[in-house]
């Protein structure tokens, strides 16, 4: 039996099943290197951090380059980083959705975005839906 309180004990768990990390106390939720733990595993993890460490820029760039739909549950200002969202992206194309609309407007993100997976072009900024570059590389996938 897992004891949700303790670091070693949840270490385990996430090691097993990183889908467990929800489980854990709060305040394992708050320990950096708990978290990077469970997001190397699975960047969803991210989801079940705590509130503080969405807004940590390591923990939410280790989060995206896992899993790159984990952008959802970063903070706010951090969906309008540029290297964050670049690497979500390459990672996982629609994870576009998740961008600040600015970066949805930004047409080299947008473009590795497509070429990654099509469906993003989506969730591009309408005036990029139609740019001549943008449908090419949508064409190609």
């Amino acid at each position: 039996m897992t004891d949700w309180k303790n670091k070693k004990s949840v270490l385990a768990a996430i090691k097993e099943d990183a889908y467990s990390f929800e489980y854990a106390d709060v305040s394992l939720k708050k320990d950096k290197s708990m978290v990077l733990a469970a997001i190397k595993q699975y960047g969803k993890a991210l989801e079940h951090a705590h509130e503080s460490l969405k807004k940590d820029k390591s923990i939410v760039l280790a989060a995206v380059q896992q899993y790159g739909l984990a952008l959802e549950h970063a903070h706010k200002n951090l969906k309008k980083d540029k290297s964050i969202v670049l690497e979500a992206v390459k990672q996982q194309g629609t994870a576009l959705q998740y961008a600040d609309e600015s970066l949805k407007k930004d047409k080299s993100i947008v473009l590795v975005a497509i070429k990654q997976d099509r469906d993003a072009l989506e969730f591009a900024d309408e005036s990029l839906q139609k740019d001549p570059d943008i449908i090419k590389a949508a064409k190609k996938r």
